[in-house]
């Protein structure tokens, strides 16, 4: 394994956090899906391609960029080795060649210099303890005309899933109400400044910077009850469960209950995503 710098991120994804997004791959995939065709689209993948994934997860986006590369090659890196168990099994199911998976840093990895034509991310690059030494790292990884596209979170006010954590702590809302106040400091919505995204790639030597709003309502369970299950079991929810006590559980429970009932539908729970479409080029 790589030097590693990120090391509070990396001791969550190769714990209790990574073993829940390994084994509720599917789920997760559901709720994130519909960004995959505007990420792929916009990162301009052809045949014989050099892709690098950045923060690859189980591999879903690696999987697609592989398929849109052959006979190119396509590196999955991720700070988590459950997840990246998980991506080389169903990569191997999928019978594809051309694909590695790497545990690795993106912000130390040693890449070789200017081994990729693309790189991706689809909501991998938002926890980065140094944003502009990672970006930069990620910038040599590309040739020169290489090309970047990442989704990150936008405006927490618009994905409809923030208010749900309020009900951890007797609140309305539990994350910040603007995005300037949400990219104070590395987390899920450090990104969502889009004046922080360009200072940020600027800096780290990218051009031809955009940025367009992209939103999905995704799967997130089939019914309320299974969607309360599935939302408690997550390292986050789960941590701040284990420090109440059994009263106040049961009253974070059934508010959960109660607000994702606005959110069902007959074919399951629904909830919007909103994000940013970022695209950068290596001058």
């Amino acid at each position: 394994m790589n030097t590693l710098v990120n090391t509070a991120q990396s001791q969550a994804w190769n714990g209790s956090e990574g073993r829940h997004w390994s084994d509720h791959h599917e789920r997760w995939n559901a709720v994130n899906e519909g960004f995959d065709a505007p990420l792929l689209e916009a990162a301009g993948i052809g045949a014989g391609d050099r892709v690098l994934d950045i923060g690859c997860g189980t591999g879903q986006t690696t999987r697609l960029a592989a398929r849109l590369a052959a006979p190119g090659a396509v590196l999955g890196l991720d700070l988590s080795e459950p997840m990246l168990a998980r991506a080389r099994t169903l990569s191997a199911a999928e019978g594809l060649t051309g694909v590695v998976f790497r545990q690795g840093d993106a912000q130390v990895h040693p890449f070789a210099p200017g081994s990729f034509d693309a790189a991706i991310s689809r909501f991998g690059i938002m926890f980065f303890e140094d944003p502009i030494a990672a970006f930069t790292n990620i910038r040599s990884a590309l040739r020169p005309g290489g090309r970047l596209a990442f989704v990150c979170m936008s405006d927490p006010g618009l994905c409809e899933w923030t208010g749900l954590f309020g009900a951890l702590h007797g609140t309305d809302e539990e994350h910040p109400s603007s995005p300037a106040e949400a990219s104070a400091e590395p987390g899920m919505f450090s990104l969502a400044d889009p004046g922080e995204v360009r200072r940020v790639l600027t800096a780290a030597g990218f051009e031809c910077i955009g940025l367009r709003p992209v939103e999905y309502r995704g799967r997130w369970g089939a019914d309320v009850a299974a969607t309360v299950g599935f939302l408690l079991s997550s390292g986050p929810v789960r941590h701040m469960l284990d420090h109440m006590d059994p009263v106040a559980t049961e009253r974070a429970r059934q508010d959960f209950t109660d607000r994702l009932r606005e959110h069902a539908r007959p074919s399951g729970v629904y909830m919007r995503t909103a994000a940013w479409l970022v695209t950068a080029v290596r001058p």
